[in-house]
């Protein structure tokens, strides 16, 4: 690369108007983003929603937020130049009748903000309005609309290093937002920023669709516009276990616990079962829901023994049967025996009512 002869060859004071923030990279950094959310869940097809005909409120405090849509490791990023939802919804959607309000603080816990604000930054801060009139706007605003769009999660600063939370709910002020919000009665779409995994186990029974949008950069606001109005169809799985509850952890997807797991019945005695909650994780590794249906059939395996360092081909009929097209990550899971599960993933694109083969070579797609 020449860099012994001059260390220094790419620094070039241009560069960064030819290079950073581009239209051709900002293009490209949407659709990473839309194709990294996970749809958690979808009642009914909630989602995607109508670009017209319908009043929906997008409320919390994640929606006209510029700094909280990059996350944690940006260091040099630029938090000016990031798209807002609220942005986002009126470039996708430019016709809908879109509402807002901020509904809450991130958090209401000054010990936790001043934690979260460390080296005295400004990262995260309490209205001058009370949490009060905060909630008593966003349920007039609520009152409004047809549907709700509930906005909310992680700030940036609650992720990287000496960022653990003993709780990983959503923070108490948003969880109280998003419960006025459910007693409406209007069906409520949860677009959740994080992360980390967190316990979703009420937000689960309560919200008509939830969207896992992570902390999706410069474009997140046109990401999740582009996924919320079906522009692109969600794609995204999820690559970490969401416990139902922190006594859950650690919650592997590829190994047992303990020596004496439980099985699939309450009623042994002396394993590792849970007397309050269900053994299962409320959304495993691997979970991801879309706007289509797809099936998997005819899996075929090449032999059925495989020695020493042969090669073992898996093929299988993947199509979309649904109505709108989508990509799909094909999962297969395989151990030998006595080892762990060892996880093989391929993605293909299909348009609607479409067909076709993937293969497998050696354990991996």
């Amino acid at each position: 690369m020449g860099l012994f002869e001059d260390p220094y060859r790419r620094i070039d004071p241009s560069r960064p108007a030819k290079e950073v923030l581009t239209p051709e990279n900002r293009k490209a950094a949407r659709e990473i983003a839309a194709s990294s959310f996970v749809l958690l869940k979808n009642e009914n097809n909630m989602l995607p929603l109508p670009k017209t005909g319908k009043t929906i409120a997008f409320i919390g405090p994640m929606a006209d937020n510029q700094k909280d849509m990059l996350g944690t490791w940006v260091i040099a990023g630029e938090a000016d130049k990031a798209v807002t939802v609220m942005q986002g919804v009126k470039n996708v959607a430019p016709q809908l009748n879109a509402i807002f309000s901020k509904g809450s603080n991130i958090t209401d816990d000054t010990a936790f903000m001043h934690r979260l604000n460390f080296y005295n930054s400004q990262r995260v801060a309490i209205d001058l309005i009370s949490p009060e009139t905060l909630l008593r706007n966003a349920l007039e605003t609520a009152n409004k609309a047809d549907i709700i769009v509930a906005v909310m999660g992680e700030s940036e600063s609650m992720s990287g290093e000496s960022s653990s939370r003993t709780e990983i709910g959503i923070p108490a002020s948003q969880r109280k937002l998003l419960e006025e919000l459910v007693k409406t009665g209007k069906p409520v779409v949860l677009v959740l920023f994080t992360g980390r995994p967190l316990t979703l186990e009420w937000e689960d029974q309560h919200c008509a669709a939830i969207l896992n949008v992570w902390a999706p950069g410069t474009e997140a606001g046109n990401a999740i516009a582009d996924v919320l109005f079906g522009d692109v169809n969600p794609s995204g799985k999820l690559t970490a276990t969401f416990p139902r509850s922190v006594g859950q952890i650690p919650l592997y997807y590829n190994h047992k616990p303990t020596g004496r797991p439980y099985y699939g019945s309450y009623q042994a005695k002396f394993l590792t079962n849970y007397l309050d909650s269900p053994n299962e994780p409320l959304y495993p590794f691997g979970y991801g829901l879309s706007y289509t249906s797809f099936t998997l059939e005819e899996m075929k395996l090449s032999k059925s023994k495989m020695t020493g360092n042969g090669a073992l081909t898996a093929s299988v009929k993947l199509s979309n049967v649904g109505k709108m097209a989508g990509e799909e990550v094909v999962q297969l899971y395989r151990r030998p025996r006595g080892q762990h599960q060892q996880a093989g993933q391929g993605v293909e694109r299909l348009p609607k009512n479409h067909a076709a083969t993937r293969r497998e070579q050696g354990g991996q797609l």
